[in-house]
């Protein structure tokens, strides 16, 4: 049990550490916020929103739901317009320390951010079937307790993640007093969400 466990949160950990429009907004919320608990809606939906892939990766039903060609239009389709406008409202933020700027960085109310998080999540394809190919096939060799042991190590990791990448965001964002630094990132961030809604799109037209 003690191997799957380890499997598990090894592999996940892997699969969440590259740069990806997700860690992006986790990270941009936990700064753009005044305290951590301001970006906990990010952080909870993220996490809950990868518990329900993984889960759905080791039950073998994300699969089944992805064979479906109208469902992978619809998703791509969806993915698309919100990435692009989540570029665009990204890309307008200006992050602060003056109450003007404060007004203008805070646009993503606990809703928002909910509703973002849930896109990112759950509206990429592309991450799915990583998630299916990867976690969901490496689960296969494992039964019982020790499957159950591989996924949730696998959960363990993103709970882990997402709350340590606000709060790492959190002490950026208290250390850029100037708000350059959070400027930056931010275009960082929205071209990092055009870039993918735009490889989206080619997978849209080109399946």
């Amino acid at each position: 049990m003690a191997a799957a466990f380890t499997h598990g949160f090894i592999l996940a950990f892997g699969l969440i550490l590259p740069l990806g429009v997700q860690n992006v907004f986790v990270f941009n919320q936990g700064a753009l916020q005044k305290r951590f608990i301001h970006a906990l809606p990010v952080v909870l939906t993220a996490s809950l929103c990868d518990t329900l892939l993984i889960t759905l990766a080791v039950l073998g039903v994300s699969f089944v739901v992805l064979s479906s060609f109208l469902f992978k239009t619809i998703l791509l389709s969806a993915g698309i317009l919100f990435l692009s406008y989540m570029g665009w409202t990204t890309w307008r933020s200006i992050p602060g320390h003056d109450e003007e700027k404060k007004k203008a960085a805070e646009i993503f109310t606990p809703r928002k951010q909910i509703a973002f998080a849930a896109s990112v999540s759950l509206l990429n394809p592309h991450a799915i079937m990583d998630t299916v190919g990867v976690i969901g096939t490496s689960s296969l060799q494992y039964d019982g307790v020790e499957k159950v042991a591989f996924t949730l190590a696998s959960i363990l990791v993103s709970w882990i993640w997402f709350t340590g990448l606000a709060a790492v965001g959190r002490f950026t964002g208290e250390l850029d007093q100037t708000g350059r630094f959070m400027r930056i990132f931010n275009k960082i961030s929205a071209l990092v969400m055009w870039g993918a809604a735009g490889y989206m799109g080619t997978s849209l037209f080109n399946p």
